[in-house]
């Protein structure tokens, strides 16, 4: 995978920055945390230049957020009230709880697809809720760009800043991504293990 990337940035530059981040966005076990801080490396030596590196990581990771959306357009409230119907404790939601929880995300998406876009193991995640909900495509666009271009000139600027020690970047991102997917898992448990007590308390209709 490593050699692999550093081969993808040196070869074809800007358009490879940007189908990597395209790609780590549909396929996460692609890490930008390797891509963009290569990338800044690349531009440390002067083979390419950093706010072009930016742009095109930004374009990809963008690109790529939009899949996910429309993923999410495409399942949508009544598709998940299906399957949260047949399906629920594993969903961990219940169909009554879909638009109470589409409803929460269009009042406060906006600001959970900013922060989202930069946290390790959530960026490609909080593009599907945003689809489900209908969120306007403008502002998701606005908020992902914005969320993911500071993510993006962070690592960046850091491999740009480290030159030949860009691998440290990872060594500090990954421990973070680790810590945030155990607390998704935890989350998970928790919201499967409690759901015939949370399901019990909703009023009937």
């Amino acid at each position: 995978m490593f050699d692999w990337i550093v081969s993808m940035v040196e070869q074809t530059g800007y358009a490879g920055v940007a189908l990597l981040m395209f790609a780590e966005n549909l396929f996460p076990p692609i890490p930008s945390e390797l891509i963009l801080p290569l990338a800044g490396f690349t531009a440390a030596r002067g083979d390419l230049g950093l706010p072009m590196i930016i742009v095109s990581g930004t374009t990809g990771a963008v690109l790529g957020a939009l899949f996910w959306y429309g993923i999410g357009r495409w399942v949508g409230s009544g598709r998940l009230k299906q399957w949260a119907a047949r399906h629920g404790r594993w969903l961990t939601i219940a169909p009554e709880e879909v638009d109470e929880a589409a409803a929460h995300f269009r009042e406060h998406g906006g600001r959970a697809v900013l922060i989202g876009r930069m946290i390790p193991a959530v960026r490609t995640l909080i593009s599907i809720p945003a689809g489900v909900s209908t969120m306007a495509l403008a502002p998701f666009l606005l908020y992902t760009t914005v969320g993911t271009a500071i993510w993006t000139t962070f690592l960046a600027t850091a491999g740009y800043l480290l030159e030949d020690r860009y691998q440290q970047i990872a060594n500090w991102v990954n421990p973070m991504s680790n810590i945030v997917v155990g607390g998704i898992a935890l989350w998970y448990v928790y919201r499967v293990a409690t759901f015939g007590r949370r399901t019990a308390r909703q009023p009937a209709e």
